[in-house]
């Protein structure tokens, strides 16, 4: 009964997968989410493949199956680091995709070394999910997305109920295939992901995934190419320009990030080390609009790191 239920479960999955693969690949995703967004769904179907018992070892497509499951991880940590604007070093990238790949031959190819080989990618995977939910929570508060705050606080919290619960069972227990019922919970909790991330993606806030005219840089100052983050404040710090906020004198960051409803901490972090003092130049009324004063000192307040 369990099992029969369970394959019901992950056919639904693995079809709301496929539909929410159609939606994003169709859609207008910026670039850089894209690519991980497409590895992770795609990862996460083989991984429904792979894991299930129409999948014997005897199958000649189990090596390939088995290695796009693998990066399933890869992909969800990449898309979440992308996601919260914490772009990985890429030597850290290049050394867990060469991990995973060296252990997935290993795993499959290499008889006598294959249960280290079982270990050392889900110890890999595992440090992956870790980094996710560390990102994720710990920048929570200075995010200047309102939609992604809500991203940051569930996603880390499935992936690693999911993800990192599974990764765990399975070094201490073995595969999943022997034990019906964690397979249930297992493919339920794929399932909520996926509707999960199928609310999230696909009501798409500009601001956070979507390419708009504020993903280009600006006609007048080509070195303009914000992030999400950026993009809120810098329309935040538009209005304010607009309505005189420049024409304070000693301005300070603490004082501008209150008017601004912005974190201080992030601000004034990025700032000192734009300028050498921590306020900002009185403005002169002829100054006039912010946009055509881009030239003087002042103007690095648009290029504001939070």
């Amino acid at each position: 009964m369990i099992e029969q239920v369970e394959f019901f479960v992950r056919v639904m999955t693995i079809g709301a997968a496929l539909m929410l693969l159609a939606q994003l690949v169709a859609g207008e995703v910026r670039a850089a989410i894209k690519l991980p967004v497409v590895g992770m769904i795609v990862g996460v179907i083989a991984y429904l493949v792979n894991s299930s018992t129409m999948m014997t070892r005897d199958n000649v497509w189990v090596p390939l199956v088995d290695l796009v499951a693998i990066f399933s991880p890869f992909w969800i940590w990449l898309f979440a680091r992308r996601l919260f604007e914490r772009e990985p070093p890429r030597g850290v990238m290049n050394a867990a995709a060469a991990a995973l790949t060296i252990s997935w031959f290993f795993a499959n190819f290499v008889e006598p070394v294959q249960v280290f080989a079982f270990y050392f990618t889900h110890a890999v995977a595992l440090a992956l999910i870790v980094d996710l939910v560390r990102v994720g929570l710990m920048g929570r508060e200075d995010d200047l997305v309102e939609q992604r705050r809500v991203i940051r606080l569930w996603l880390p919290l499935l992936v690693a109920a999911q993800a990192g619960g599974i990764l765990i069972f399975e070094m201490v227990f073995g595969l999943t295939r022997a034990f019906p019922l964690v397979q249930l919970l297992n493919t339920f909790l794929i399932l909520l992901i996926t509707l999960f991330a199928g609310l999230a993606l696909l009501r798409t806030d500009p601001e956070l995934l979507v390419e708009s005219e504020q993903d280009q840089p600006d006609e007048d100052d080509p070195r303009l190419d914000l992030s999400p983050s950026e993009t809120v404040l810098h329309d935040k710090l538009a209005a304010a320009m607009a309505e005189g906020a420049y024409r304070q004198p000693g301005l300070t960051i603490s004082a501008l990030a209150e008017q601004l409803d912005t974190p201080n901490t992030g601000c004034a972090r990025s700032s000192t080390a734009s300028w050498d003092t921590a306020t900002f130049p009185s403005f002169s009324i002829a100054t006039g609009s912010p946009k055509r004063v881009k030239s003087s000192p002042a103007a690095r307040m648009w290029t504001c790191r939070c």
